[in-house]
């Protein structure tokens, strides 16, 4: 399985960005995909994970404004986020289980600007 994630940027705090994961490759029995995050100096975190059966995890600091979501005709997972703020700033990567197996994107940069 290989993940490219894509959609980062610099944002102004309160606004909006979506961050998307492309899955190529051996994509069935795929049962979970997540998006976690890594600020300087920091470990990485997990913002939010979706399973194939739909079940949603969100980090408490994200709950109410960020939304995970997954088009498994496309091989695609989604994060949408709103109402960002400082704090978010980090490396954003997804990754996908694939029964013992995980796999990770490469990241891509959010930056939000006070």
């Amino acid at each position: 399985v290989q993940l490219q994630a894509f959609g980062g940027g610099l944002v102004q705090a309160w606004g909006s960005l979506r961050l998307s994961c492309a899955a190529s490759g051996t994509t069935s029995s795929i049962n979970a995909m997540g998006w976690y995050r890594q600020a300087p100096g920091k470990l990485r975190e997990l913002v939010a994970r979706i399973t194939s059966g739909g079940s949603i995890h969100y980090q408490d600091s994200v709950k109410g404004r960020f939304t995970i979501s997954r088009d498994n005709a496309k091989n695609t997972m989604y994060l949408q986020m709103n109402t960002v703020k400082p704090e978010d700033t980090g490396v954003y990567y997804c990754n996908a289980d694939q029964g013992v197996k995980r796999y990770w994107g490469q990241g891509t940069q959010v930056t939000v600007s006070s």
